[in-house]
């Protein structure tokens, strides 16, 4: 069994579209952010945890713990992207059990505002570019497309209804103060935004950016040492089904349920002791408006082909029924592929946000990186 686990510190670049520093300094200084919000020093951390599939190129964790000082008694990777960085926990609350190590930071960043962005991201994938990209599937919106045209065939899509996440989200980026968007969003605006693939607009879509985050976490004992009163790791959840890269996006079995979402749901939330009901806000993986619509059905907070309705009547800004994205998002705060979800969540629960919520108690993070999913449930 894992150790009780806390995060006890967090730190992030500013939202940026493009950064005067390269990658390698952007995750310098989020890891470094984060150990002085824990009132930690470099040579507490002996444990480093990113995702798999970038981190491990591009900011090596021997190359960050050289830049540190640190002798690491642990190391790990975990999944892709977004999934691999919320649960990481998983990971940590391991090591902190087995006597590994003892502080561990998890780490992430992209430089994809300054570079070519996430649209190469599935070349690695033989049969994408052998039968997909010849025939227009060549990114990420034509695949969220795909599916926004499915889900209105089979339940029914309004025109606005997309616009409502759009619209809080930037709401929410408004009221933070440091979302790389902030310029006001009314729906003639959303609704004038230029088509990228039908039906979605540039306003579905998410930012590109450059920037970094990071984490610090240990076990609950020592978390009261820190110098900030701990957030609870209260339950975490991973989902990986068997669906190659290959067949993502666009040959899944049901392709309007986030491959692997409600898995890790309910992981998180049997750990936790909890249910969808008992979460003040969510913060959720927005890539574009259609995947967070899919993800609020799929993480429990409503039944399938519900959400439009459920966001009208619930609200999702940071004073609505059930807040989501309260920084903005990918959408409008800043795309470092999730991260910053976690960031975000934890100044939540510290009342420490800029778009605060009221008697914020639990939270919930959830990250796809298909087909994988993580979902990490945290409360103060």
């Amino acid at each position: 069994m894992n150790a009780p686990l806390a995060i006890v510190g967090v730190g992030e670049t500013p939202p940026a579209r493009r950064s005067e520093s390269d990658l390698r300094g952007l995750v310098l200084e989020a890891v470094s952010a984060a150990l002085d919000d824990a009132g930690l020093a470099p040579h507490d951390v002996d444990g480093l945890i990113s995702e798999s599939g970038i981190m491990p190129q591009t900011v090596p964790h021997q190359w960050l713990a050289a830049q540190l000082g640190v002798d690491l008694g642990f190391h790990a990777t975990t999944s892709l992207g977004g999934a691999g960085t919320v649960s990481a926990p998983l990971l940590a609350g391991a090591a902190l059990a087995a006597g590994l190590a003892h502080v561990v930071v998890c780490y992430f960043g992209v430089d994809w505002g300054s570079q070519a962005g996430a649209y190469a991201f599935h070349d690695v994938y033989p049969a994408k570019r052998a039968f997909e990209k010849p025939y227009g599937f060549t990114g990420q919106p034509t695949y969220f497309a795909l599916w926004a045209q499915r889900y209105r065939h089979l339940y029914g899509l309004a025109e606005d209804d997309l616009a409502l996440i759009a619209l809080a989200q930037r709401q929410n980026a408004r009221r933070n103060g440091r979302a790389q968007a902030r310029e006001p969003m009314t729906l003639e605006d959303y609704l004038a935004s230029r088509p990228i693939a039908d039906p979605l607009r540039a306003a579905d879509c998410c930012l590109l950016s450059d920037g970094a985050g990071a984490y610090v976490m240990t076990s609950t004992e020592r978390a009261g040492d820190c110098a900030k009163a701990p957030v609870q790791v209260l339950g975490t959840g991973f989902a990986s089904p068997g669906i190659s890269g290959d067949d993502v996006f666009t040959q899944l079995p049901e392709p309007l349920e986030i491959p692997g979402a409600a898995a890790a749901a309910k992981q998180a939330f049997q750990r936790a002791g909890i249910g969808p009901e008992d979460v003040d806000f969510a913060e959720i993986y927005d890539c574009f408006t259609i995947s967070a619509l899919l993800q609020i059905e799929d993480l429990g907070f409503c039944a399938k082909g519900e959400a439009a309705a459920f966001i009208r009547d619930r609200g999702i800004t940071s004073d609505g029924g059930l807040p989501v994205n309260t920084h903005g998002g990918l959408l409008s705060y800043s795309y470092c592929v999730g991260i910053e979800h976690v960031v975000e969540a934890v100044r939540q629960l510290r009342g420490e946000a800029g778009a605060q919520v009221s008697e914020a108690k639990i939270g919930l993070v959830g990250a796809l990186a298909s087909p994988d999913y993580g979902v990490m449930v945290l409360g103060n």
